[in-house]
């Protein structure tokens, strides 16, 4: 162990070292000197996309024996030139949270209990009831005759943490299946 005396101190160490700019080793202490980087382990880098708004933060996501260890901010994005905001930084807490759901959860009308259902299952309810709410909902001709083939059963509401092109084709989705309720949160 180094005695601690006022030669040691990094400033004199610097102006000893003419390290005007404190870039030199004058300047690091021991433990500074042993760090390393919290990506130096990684398996591989895949990019991404912030998932909490509609700006559309690039990241870089580190994986190691597939599971992500670090997200940063992508400088090579013109959109946030590598910086993300307190959420964005926070995105690995949300993917390895323990309290993350990752089934496919349901609750019948009327229950008090939610029960995990396969995805497949899931998605075929959803295409049922979508299909049934049209139906039910179609109307040809107006009140005054006039032809509209259009239903009054569906409604699209996008969402500000969908990227332009994901709320593009919502409205394609709904425009084609005759919903003339079509509206963007950011709007509300």
């Amino acid at each position: 162990m180094v005695k601690k005396t006022l030669l040691n101190w990094p400033v004199l160490r610097q102006l000893r070292a003419g390290d005007m700019f404190g870039r030199d080793r004058s300047t690091q202490s021991k433990k500074s000197a042993t760090l390393t980087p919290r990506i130096a382990e990684a398996d591989r880098m895949v990019k991404s996309v912030c998932p909490y708004c509609a700006v559309g933060c690039s990241q870089r996501v580190y994986v190691k024996d597939e599971k992500v260890i670090q997200i940063e901010g992508d400088p090579d994005s013109p959109i946030s030139r590598g910086r993300l905001c307190p959420k964005g930084s926070a995105s690995e807490q949300l993917v390895n949270s323990s309290t993350r759901v990752t089934d496919v959860l349901y609750r019948a009308p009327h229950s008090t209990e939610w029960v995990k259902i396969d995805r497949e299952k899931a998605l075929d309810m959803i295409a049922d009831r979508f299909l049934e709410a049209r139906r039910n909902g179609w109307q040809d001709l107006d009140e005054k005759g006039r032809k509209v083939n259009r239903t009054l059963g569906l409604a699209g509401l996008g969402g500000a943490t969908l990227d332009n092109e994901e709320n593009y084709l919502i409205k394609k989705l709904f425009t084609a299946a005759g919903a003339i309720q079509l509206e963007n949160q950011a709007r509300i």
